[in-house]
Parts: C-alpha cells; sequence; structure tokens
C-alpha cells in the first residue's frame, strides 16, 4: 500500500470513529508505529487532524457552529451520560444551581435526584419546559433576546445574572484547554464569564471531544474552575496540563468500562 492511500484510509477511520490510536493503526497496516506516526505528522501540517498524545483526533475550525436543537438536546453519548452522571453527585439538597445551554449540562436533567429540593437558574427555554413539571424544584428563567435555540446569551442575559448567586454553576464549551474555555461567539462568552463570577463552586463538564481544543472566544480561564470532569478517552497529556494549572480532573467511567472492571 501506497503511504498516500494508507493516510486516505487512515482519514476515513478518523472521520469514522473521531480518534485514531497510533499503536491500533500500525498494528492494522502492519507497519512501523514510527511510520505512522510520521503520517500523521504530515497529516496535521496538511491541516487534516490534530495529533495527540499517542493518536490523533480530527481538525477542529476555530469557531464551531453550535448543533442544531433537534441534535443538541438528545439522550446523549455514553461518556456524555457518565459525565452528567458525575457531575449530579456534587448537588446536595436545597443547593441553587446555573444549568446552562449546553448538550451536555442537558443531560444533568435526567440524573437529578427525584424529589430533591433545589432552585435552578437557567438560560435555556428547553431546559426550564424539561423543568416545569418536577414541583419539588423552583426553576427561574432568565431575560434576555430569545435566540432561535430558545437560549439567552445576550447582554441583558449577562446583566439579568449577574442577580444571582450559585452553590454550583456548571460550565462547559466548544474547547477545554490549560490556554481556556473556549466558545462558539464573544456574545456567549461574556455570559458564561458573567454566570462564572456569581458561582461559588465551578463543575467543568467536557468529553474527550472537546478536551485539548481551543476556540474563537475565550469564555474564561480554566483555573477558575473548581473540577473538571472527562471522560477516559481525554488525552492525558492535555489533562496533565490542566492538572498543573490547579484544576482537579475526575474522570467519569461508563457504564460498559466499569462491568469490564
Amino acid at each position: 500500500m501506497f503511504a498516500e492511500e494508507r493516510r486516505q484510509k487512515i482519514l476515513a477511520l478518523l472521520h469514522l470513529e473521531k480518534r485514531v490510536i497510533a499503536k491500533e493503526l500500525a498494528e492494522r497496516f502492519e507497519i512501523s508505529i514510527d511510520s505512522i506516526r510520521r503520517d500523521l505528522t504530515i497529516m496535521e501540517e496538511q491541516g487534516l487532524l490534530q495529533k495527540t498524545h499517542g493518536g490523533a483526533i480530527p481538525s477542529m475550525k476555530v469557531r464551531q457552529p453550535p448543533q442544531p436543537p433537534e441534535l443538541r438536546y438528545g439522550e446523549g453519548t455514553q461518556e456524555g451520560n457518565a459525565i452528567a452522571k458525575l457531575a449530579v453527585s456534587y448537588i446536595r439538597e436545597k443547593d441553587t444551581l446555573f444549568i446552562g445551554s449546553s448538550s451536555l449540562t442537558y443531560l444533568l436533567l435526567k440524573h437529578l435526584p427525584e424529589q430533591m429540593p433545589l432552585t435552578i437558574v437557567t438560560n435555556s427555554m428547553k431546559v426550564a419546559e424539561a423543568l416545569r413539571e418536577r414541583e419539588w424544584i423552583d426553576t427561574y428563567l432568565i431575560g434576555g433576546r430569545v435566540k432561535p435555540s430558545g437560549n439567552m446569551t445576550d447582554v441583558l442575559a449577562s446583566e439579568s445574572i449577574r442577580q444571582f448567586k450559585f452553590d454550583i454553576g456548571f460550565m462547559t464549551g466548544g474547547g477545554i484547554s490549560d490556554e481556556g474555555i473556549f466558545v462558539a461567539t464573544p456574545e456567549v462568552a461574556a455570559f458564561g464569564r458573567a454566570a462564572s463570577a456569581v458561582s461559588r463552586r465551578r463543575i467543568g463538564m467536557a468529553t474527550h471531544h472537546v478536551i485539548g481544543q481551543d476556540g474563537f472566544a475565550k469564555g474564561g480561564a480554566v483555573e477558575d474552575l473548581d473540577v473538571l470532569i472527562t471522560d477516559e478517552k481525554a488525552d492525558q497529556e492535555v489533562v496533565k496540563r490542566i492538572q498543573e494549572t490547579g484544576v482537579k480532573v475526575v474522570v467519569a467511567k461508563t457504564e460498559e468500562s466499569s462491568s469490564l472492571c
């Protein structure tokens, strides 16, 4: 097999699985791991992927468009649900929480304990609607211009959220690394900073897909987080750099991996 043909197959595999491991590629193509590393280096230089410790992930544009609501607010991945379930374990009875409009924070809702009295503030109409009939939860929807997604992140929303104080604020982004927490637009970044500023404790949530990624607008410093919850597939090199900023990183295990232990 020619090198270019092999790289095309690596690229197709990467698009399918969203991550490749150098050792596994070497075994798959029956070549040395050094040859695979050279392939990945060349492909990174061509802008086709981003190398990670031990493999590679798809190359991402600096500015990622948000998912449409029908995809954002679904059942979630195994990793996403494991992260959400672990994040919920930090919640205590009668806490006041900020839950935003991301697909990952939306997963918190199905893992919240039944009948636990809470106060939840959100900038998402979808989150507010999902909580509306839970009588044991006091739900507050902040004001602002409503986007087609049903979320509010403008200047009015940022001013509105400053009127509250939270025991826990759950923070996410399209990219999280030792360089910061990144989102798609400056207004979302400003809103995220405002929510973080009024949270006594900040719990970050990020699947391995966004760990090590940067983005268009910086929504805060990663060291502002008290805890960052991610999954087992997160790049360990990036995780180590985040830990060196003083952030506690906790790994959520999926039910599948737990059953293998």
